[in-house]
């Protein structure tokens, strides 16, 4: 009986796989880490919790919105991106342009991978995905910064006749009903949509204003004023220069400025400016002044909040933000790539990612040799 018994408990005990790394995030930060693991003929594997490849892109992203850099930027390592130098892709190119980097450099994705727990036992990790057990001597933490939609408590608190939904629901106008649309948060999203639904709807776009770029990035002279500020943003803005450290706290905590859309343009469009927005009084939003909007729609663009609460090991500052140098955690084999200003300011831009990839890969394979 104790041996029937002990076989059973073998048989519903979960599997184990053993790796060398074990990437998190299937997205560009993942992709650009497996590329340079696979030219140093490091085994690894990727674990992307999508249905497909570049799934965030596909269900996290308006059917309008582009990238804020063109083509020529926008490559990954190894493969330019493939569009013409100074167009701006849309998030489904972009996706579509990920899935097939996969497959063209053949990396080992497991897609449809949740990853719901790491911890440490020992001198391995493991990763609890699926009701299985990854161990690995490395990981790689590629899941980006933007874990979880950011809206404020008294979101609740909006009267359910009110249509709302967070920027990385919204696909198009033909989600919001008729009437006036609110807008919370005026960075380059809540600017973006703004733009698109004030076709449709009467719209407001609340939130301080983060100011914007000073050329029209589509322009002409863009293209010759874009390439010094891709160098600057590259190799000026970074943790290892005084400008670099000193801008990064306020790009961290407050975003970029408005890239794409300029105070004119919403003008044009009759986007009305208008003060934060601070609660929720019988049932409809108020504004910092005081003033209370009578909207039929409400859509938050107020960013997303780090979500690593899946990672046990002890890693992060009171912050709750990841402790780490370029890169490489405190914790001996923790890793981490794709956060915002992890580097540089082009750090999480799909094509400012391959530099801070390619130095994880780097410290990967040089903690093998060390320990050979």
């Amino acid at each position: 009986m104790a041996t029937e018994a002990a076989a059973i408990e073998a048989r519903t005990e979960p599997s184990v796989e053993h790796f060398e790394t074990i990437v998190i995030g299937g997205g560009q930060a993942g992709l650009a880490v497996g590329y340079y693991l696979k030219r140093r003929g490091r085994p690894f594997v990727i674990l992307d919790a999508n249905e497909r490849i570049g799934g965030s892109w596909r269900t996290r992203t308006w059917e309008s919105l582009r990238l804020f850099t063109p083509a020529r930027y926008d490559g990954l390592p190894g493969s330019p991106f493939p569009a013409p130098g100074w167009s701006y892709p849309t998030a489904r190119e972009t996706a579509d342009y990920l899935e097939a980097y996969a497959a063209r450099f053949e990396l080992p994705v497991r897609t449809a991978a949740k990853v719901d727990r790491l911890t440490k036992d020992g001198d391995r990790f493991v990763v609890e995905c699926n009701e299985s057990r990854l161990e690995a001597e490395n990981v790689v933490v590629a899941t980006g910064f933007y874990g979880t939609p950011s809206m404020p408590d008294f979101a609740p608190e909006l009267d359910p006749r009110i249509v709302q939904m967070h920027s990385s629901a919204y696909r198009d106008p033909s989600q919001l009903q008729p009437g006036g649309v609110l807008l919370v948060g005026a960075g380059n999203s809540g600017a973006d949509i703004a733009m698109e639904l004030s076709a449709t709807h009467r719209t407001w776009l609340s939130g301080r204003d983060k100011g914007q770029v000073p050329i029209r990035i589509e322009s002409r002279r863009a293209r010759i004023v874009l390439p010094v500020l891709w160098f600057i943003a590259s190799h000026v803005l970074t943790v290892k220069t005084p400008l670099g450290r000193k801008v990064r706290p306020h790009v961290v905590a407050n975003g970029a400025p408005r890239i794409r859309v300029q105070t004119d343009d919403l003008d044009a469009a009759g986007v009305e400016r208008v003060p934060k927005t601070v609660e929720v009084r019988n049932g409809l939003p108020v504004l910092e002044d005081g003033r209370v909007m009578d909207v039929a729609n409400v859509v938050w663009c107020t960013g997303f909040r780090p979500n690593f609460s899946w990672i046990e090991v002890p890693v992060f500052g009171e912050a709750s933000e990841p402790l780490h140098e370029r890169g490489v955690a405190a914790e001996r084999g923790l890793y981490f790539v794709g956060l915002d200003f992890l580097y540089a300011f082009t750090s999480e831009n799909v094509g400012g990612v391959g530099r801070d990839a390619r130095h994880v890969a780097r410290q990967i394979a040089k903690r093998k040799r060390d320990d050979a």
